[in-house]
């Protein structure tokens, strides 16, 4: 029978994944990351096309359409973009729960972990903090500050998350965070400075955690 031999630093090892395995969730696939950021560059492309549609600048939907008025396709601003946003969030949580799970289970984990709920708790304080603020932005006809401001808290939700996840994160949190910040002063540009934040960050950050962890599992 073959005998493994441990050395101090097999054993260090060990040692070092029981501890990430104890603290992290272990799973989250950098294809989620990619998912989510096709689907929002398909809402930022919906969201432009309404906007060239309406013969208003594409980069932002003005305030003074509020809830009534005429479009084309028929639908106001409002209840388009909260349509849009819906849509955009159920296909990145589709789509990352489809991925996470795949790679939970061929690793041997299951996905319903405390855990898991730990993170998913941290990721919607900030969600749900910054949704209300949305909401007051809008109340106050102050919608030019929406794009920044969602980019913003996403970013303070996946700082909040890292603890729970891995390292790397906080590298797109703090982009994330930065980016909203420098787009504060651009509220014009709020809608290319979402789709690079949603969009091309976070695909980005998918292929580079895919590369780095889930084709390394693959080939073992």
């Amino acid at each position: 029978m073959a005998r493994t031999i441990n050395t101090p630093i097999s054993d260090l090892r060990h040692i070092r994944d029981l501890m990430e395995r104890s603290r992290y969730f272990i799973g989250l696939s950098g294809l989620s990351g990619v998912g989510a950021g096709v689907s929002a560059l398909l809402g930022v492309l919906a969201i432009f096309t309404y906007g060239w549609v309406s013969d208003h600048p594409v980069t932002y939907v003005p305030d003074q359409l509020g809830l009534s008025s005429v479009h084309p396709w028929g639908i106001a601003p409002v209840p388009f973009l909260f349509c849009v946003a819906t849509l955009v969030l159920t296909g990145a949580l589709a789509s990352g729960f489809y991925f996470t799970n795949r790679r939970v289970v061929r690793m041997g984990h299951e996905f319903a972990h405390p855990r898991t709920y730990k993170l998913l708790t941290n990721l919607a304080l900030p969600l749900a903090i910054g949704g209300v603020f949305c909401l007051a932005l809008i109340y106050h006809g102050n919608g030019g500050l929406i794009g920044p401001t969602t980019i913003i808290f996403y970013g303070l939700a996946l700082l909040n998350g890292s603890n729970f996840v891995s390292e790397e994160l906080r590298l797109l949190a703090y982009l994330e965070i930065g980016l909203g910040l420098v787009a504060l002063f651009f509220p014009s540009y709020g809608l290319f400075f979402w789709g690079v934040g949603f969009g091309l960050l976070h695909i980005v950050y998918g292929l580079w955690m895919y590369s780095k962890y889930d084709t390394n599992e693959q080939g073992r």
